[in-house]
């Protein structure tokens, strides 16, 4: 135990060869877990993501039918710079997601697709952070971490969309974790240290939406948010940075 109540984080398993990630929008791996895939990464296994939008409302100065390559362009660029080849985007509309049986079977196709052991997904909650006034999460991660959980369960099952079947996506049941980041409730963690520097240099990628989120040196920016981010859970995790997760078994 750490203190009276706040029980230790445990080690992510390690006991898998594929992941897929699933989010909404560019940036959220790399705000949430990068450093986490890069050591996944290096370790042999394979990582693929799956982003529902190009994000091309995240921009206030800059109109959609730009944004969207340009965004699409520094998630690819990013996710290569942590051992990350298979970028897909779904074409969702950005920041008006629906939950709904459309966005659970394109996610439950691209399970099919990629047959992961280990599903990631960024917090569903209606809230970052469990605390009173705690700052409100949108629409788009809620309604594709929602739907990522779900679509975990639908991808073995024959019968629900079995038009995927007719696509040539059989069924896959292999999904043994879904692993949510930046959860409030987290359980277990994967140390941060050895992936940190590439989990810097991945979200630098992103640098036309981080120069309109900021006016700080992108750079000091991105190290200052990331190494408070991974400092956090580090006192549950015997000292050592930390990407933690809120794991749901399967």
């Amino acid at each position: 135990m750490t203190g009276t109540d706040v029980t230790d984080l445990a080690e992510m398993p390690g006991d898998w060869q594929r992941a897929l990630a699933v989010v909404a929008h560019p940036d959220d791996l790399e705000y949430g877990c990068a450093a986490a895939v890069a050591a996944w990464t290096d370790a042999g296994k394979e990582v693929a993501y799956v982003l529902a939008t190009r994000g091309e409302a995240g921009i206030d100065t800059i109109a959609p039918d730009d944004c969207g390559p340009l965004r699409e362009r520094e998630q690819r660029d990013s996710a290569a710079v942590v051992g990350v080849d298979t970028v897909e985007f779904l074409d969702h509309r950005d920041g008006v997601i629906e939950y709904g049986l459309g966005l659970r079977r394109d996610i439950a196709a691209a399970i099919r697709r990629h047959r992961p052991e280990l599903v990631i997904t960024l917090n569903h909650r209606d809230t970052w952070g469990g605390s009173p006034g705690a700052p409100w999460n949108t629409p788009d991660h809620v309604a594709v971490g929602r739907a990522t959980l779900d679509a975990a369960g639908d991808a073995g099952n024959r019968w629900i969309f079995p038009e995927l079947a007719d696509q040539g996506l059989e069924p896959w049941n292999g999904v043994r974790w879904v692993a949510v980041a930046a959860s409030s409730t987290p359980t277990h963690a994967v140390d941060a240290a050895p992936g940190l520097d590439r989990a810097i240099r991945s979200l630098l990628c992103h640098r036309a939406y981080i120069e309109v989120l900021t006016d700080e040196d992108p750079e000091q920016y991105v190290r200052s948010f990331l190494t408070s981010a991974t400092g956090q859970a580090s006192a549950r995790f015997g000292g050592r940075p930390a990407v933690a997760f809120e794991l749901f078994g399967r």
